[in-house]
């Protein structure tokens, strides 16, 4: 049995941005793969800590945010915590976040206090060591060289803090994801993939849980095969709605996505760490909708309890903070399962 069937077996016992448009390559890919059947099913133990349908997690209230530049102002013990009973009371016994700052250590330290059921996917965020202003539409110019050589300065104490976090709460945090979309060619916040790697392998030295990374799923596709052969299971991001498919096609395009990542790399498990429907969107306002997020959430979640494959879906609730500011209607803004009020959307409300 390899190392990452027997760390995710170990855990199930302990507890049963937008996407670029489909490359020329992966179109490729698909067309390929379309010639004989990829089989997409994973056995049970391959599930991340037993869970099939799991949340991304973040809790940033109106007039709420993390650090950017001037300071983070985070959710109080109070908020995390109806955060936490809210998510767990409608079953979800996992959550994803994405880095190792106050938020996160709050949140963690919530749980155990309160013996929360609730287990947690821990991100390592990486900042820009590459200025990828040519390839991110964004990105008006260059990020300084200083800067960028802050961030290097700033990407390893994060990676001690979420070693030391993993090392801390063995008991909550059932695996470690190092990076989050840094790979992908329109970030805005760019890592080598030889950095990549190095982290992955620093911190897989250094911790008992399965580490695996997130990025976009036409990324590993193409570019994918030296980091799938470091991580214990690779994390997916697929959108349909941001790359122009109706809710009809939705589903059967998200298993092609998956198709691609599994012909290219078949030798690595799966988990999908960012899939979700936005409820409202000026980029997509026709499918936009709960209706569709219902229709989403439930075609996906029977599909992937039927091949063993966890989906984390984005996201818990709604951040006013993401996005541009001035656009209030914006995708960003509105793909929690809940409102930023707390009150349930209708994929909740059933």
């Amino acid at each position: 049995m390899k190392a990452h069937t027997v760390l995710l077996a170990a855990l199930a016992a302990i507890v049963a941005c937008q996407p670029a448009a489909k490359a020329p390559e992966q179109a490729e890919t698909t067309d390929a793969s379309a010639e004989t059947t990829i089989d997409l099913s994973q056995s049970r133990d391959m599930l991340v800590a037993g869970e099939v349908m799991a949340i991304a997690y973040s809790g940033f209230r109106e007039g709420q945010h993390p650090d950017r530049g001037d300071g983070a102002v985070n959710p109080s013990d109070e908020e995390i915590l109806e955060d936490l009973t809210i998510l767990a009371e409608h079953g979800f016994g996992l959550i994803r976040m994405y880095d190792t700052g106050e938020n996160t250590a709050t949140t963690l330290r919530l749980i155990r206090e309160h013996d929360v059921p609730i287990k947690v996917l821990l991100g390592i965020w990486l900042r820009a060591e590459i200025s990828n202003h040519e390839g991110c539409p964004w990105l008006d110019e260059p990020i300084p060289d200083e800067e960028l050589a802050a961030n290097k300065i700033l990407n390893a104490e994060e990676i001690e803090r979420g070693i030391q976090m993993a090392a801390e709460y063995e008991d909550i945090i059932v695996a470690v994801n190092v990076g989050n979309e840094a790979l992908v060619d329109w970030n805005d916040h760019m890592v080598p993939l030889d950095d990549v790697i190095a982290y992955v392998r620093q911190v897989k030295g250094a911790i008992s849980q399965p580490v695996t990374v997130a990025d976009n799923y036409e990324w590993w596709i193409r570019d994918g095969a030296p980091l799938a052969a470091e991580v214990d299971f690779l994390g997916i991001h697929t959108y349909p709605a941001w790359e122009d498919k109706s809710i009809d096609d939705a589903l059967a395009y998200t298993i092609e996505n998956l198709e691609g990542v599994r012909a290219a790399l078949p030798d690595t498990p799966i988990a999908v760490l960012e899939a979700g429907w936005a409820t409202t969107a000026d980029e997509f306002s026709a499918q936009a909708s709960e209706a569709n997020q219902v229709r989403y959430y439930d075609e996906l979640h029977a599909w992937a309890r039927d091949h063993n494959m966890t989906i984390f879906f984005f996201e818990a609730f709604d951040e006013p903070w993401k996005g541009d500011p001035a656009r209030a209607t914006g995708a960003e803004k509105h793909w929690g399962i809940f409102f930023v009020d707390r009150s349930p959307k209708e994929v909740m409300n059933r």
